[in-house]
């Protein structure tokens, strides 16, 4: 009988330990104009996704050395069925900027916010604020979060980066209801063979600081890819949403080595001129380092993450994996 209680006991136990909820899958859309394609609507449809994080501006410094937004998102086409959160992208220069106003900056972008809503008949409950501060700019950041918490009444949300959650000390954290762990964009874009989107080794650094990091986090994973235009040793540009599945077939380029591309004559592809001897240098992030991610992460995090949010929705980068490739990320929490 005692055994039979302790089994009992036991598996109550196992099942209490892994009762969390599977976090939800949502998406980035990081495009200056809204409209789904066939492949991206199937996408959100077979992983049940019922948010997506839009971007809604950039905030920039213009000449007169204020700030005024960059490049608003136009929608082509209404929002159905998703849960929208607008995000917003604050350059730090703009926080470095000596006469910010930080309420006046708050306040316009919330009125924008409201704007871009109101024309589009859109309604939202969460804003999300993207910003890399930095030590100098944290003091204006920080406190700009507040008035912004303050003003907009909503739930709000903040990028962080690696360095800002190892040094959250130093670096502070915002005052938000919860942060999104970038977990991308780990090294500098160089010529060498090193991928600057993601490296396990340079990760691996970062992950034992989650275990005290106190602001609860929700996770960003990348499945994006870059071409890194290498001319005589030296970078000379970075070619986003590249597919380089068609460099393959270009006669004009030759592989070397592991997605090295070598120009074999001058050339145009997509706009841009290709000296001969140019090398394209692709960076990318395979289905099986989205699954090391997921299981390095869920080992180091001190609460489970809501949500994991795939940076981001496009058809070039959709068509780079397998369709169950974002239910096996979530799947390891």
């Amino acid at each position: 009988m005692k055994k039979i209680l302790f089994a009992v006991l036991a598996l109550c136990f196992l099942v209490s330990c892994n009762s969390h909820k599977e976090p939800e899958i949502a998406f980035y859309y990081w495009k200056t104009v809204f409209k789904l394609s066939p492949g991206e609507r199937e996408v959100l449809k077979e992983n049940d996704v019922k948010k997506i994080y839009i971007r809604y501006f950039d905030v920039d410094i213009d000449k007169n050395n204020q700030p005024f937004p960059l490049a608003p998102i136009h929608f082509k086409e209404k929002i159905n069925a998703l849960t929208v959160v607008p995000v917003v992208y604050i350059k730090n220069k703009v926080m470095l900027n000596q006469s910010l106003d930080v309420a006046l900056l708050a306040r316009k972008i919330f009125d924008f916010v409201n704007k871009i809503n109101a024309t589009n008949q859109i309604s939202c409950h969460e804003i999300q604020i993207d910003c890399d501060w930095t030590l100098e700019s944290k003091d204006k950041y920080m406190k700009f979060i507040e008035v912004f918490k303050s003003i907009s009444r909503k739930k709000l949300s903040a990028t962080i980066r690696l360095h800002q959650i190892k040094y959250f000390n130093k670096a502070k954290i915002p005052a938000v209801d919860c942060g999104v762990l970038m977990y991308y964009n780990m090294g500098k874009i160089a010529p060498d063979s090193l991928n600057s989107i993601y490296d396990r080794k340079i990760a691996s650094k970062y992950l034992p600081s989650l275990e005290k990091y106190p602001l609860k986090l929700n996770l960003a994973l990348p499945i994006y890819s870059w071409a890194v235009h290498i001319r005589d040793q030296k970078v000379i540009g970075l070619k986003p949403k590249i597919d380089y599945k068609s460099l393959e077939k270009d006669t004009n380029f030759t592989a070397k080595m592991n997605l090295f591309f070598v120009a074999n004559n001058s050339n145009y592809k997509g706009g841009t001129f290709y000296k001969r001897n140019d090398v394209l240098k692709i960076e990318r992030v395979t289905a099986q380092q989205i699954k090391d991610m997921s299981a390095d992460l869920e080992s180091h995090m001190n609460t489970y993450p809501e949500e994991i949010i795939f940076y981001d929705l496009d058809e070039i980068n959709l068509s780079h994996y397998e369709k169950n490739i974002f239910k096996q990320a979530v799947a390891r929490f």
